[in-house]
């Protein structure tokens, strides 16, 4: 087990893709507009929680539930495709009963730990030290951290009209990804997918 700062980058490059927390800064913001606030340290811990199990104890911990990655996956798209009904036609099918109550559900998981980076965390363990992972998801979790303090600024600029814009652009999006990530693990191959 040894450092090495070109593995720590690479792992940095392709966690920081797969997590996206750019991207997902539409549907934080949807989130907090239901729950009134989220909080960002408790979203940051619980998502740096799960990642870090399935990092030094990844499939024997979805083993000890008879649960392999591709069926984990696949229960992650679900919640992913109903955010993005959500989001996409103005419903809401999650209730929030607590101040912060999206923190833990359904923004540390899945939109930041999700199938696609769990699967991925234990993908990268064959090329990369769990060490430099390990490096890698911490620098993650910094950027998550800030992202979701900043997230009331990014409010601000954009505006009501703004903010519609993204929520039903990000919906579809949102709606795409849970049906890729459906596909891929259950292995349906639609006719024209390239």
């Amino acid at each position: 087990m040894h450092l090495s700062l070109i593995e720590i980058a690479a792992a940095f490059m392709v966690l920081f893709a797969i997590i996206d927390i750019p991207g997902s800064i539409p549907i934080i913001l949807d989130i907090k507009s239901k729950t009134g606030n989220i909080e960002p340290l408790k979203a940051t811990i619980a998502a740096s929680i799960i990642f870090f199990a399935f990092l030094f104890i990844g499939s024997p911990l979805l083993g000890i539930f008879g649960i392999d990655v591709s069926s984990f996956a696949i229960a992650g798209s679900f919640i992913i495709f109903l955010i993005g009904m959500e989001m996409v036609l103005g419903i809401e099918i999650f209730r929030y009963h607590s101040k912060g109550g999206g923190s833990i559900v359904p923004i540390a998981f899945p939109l930041i730990a999700g199938a696609g980076s769990i699967t991925t965390i234990l993908s990268i363990k064959a090329e990369y030290q769990t060490i430099n992972i390990f490096i890698a998801l911490v620098l993650n979790m910094i950027i998550v951290y800030i992202v979701l303090r900043l997230t009331s600024r990014v409010e601000r600029l954009l505006g009501a009209g703004g903010l519609l814009i993204l929520k039903k652009f990000f919906g579809v999006i949102l709606l795409a990804i849970a049906i890729r990530l459906f596909l891929t693990n259950t292995g349906i191959v639609l006719p024209n997918a390239r």
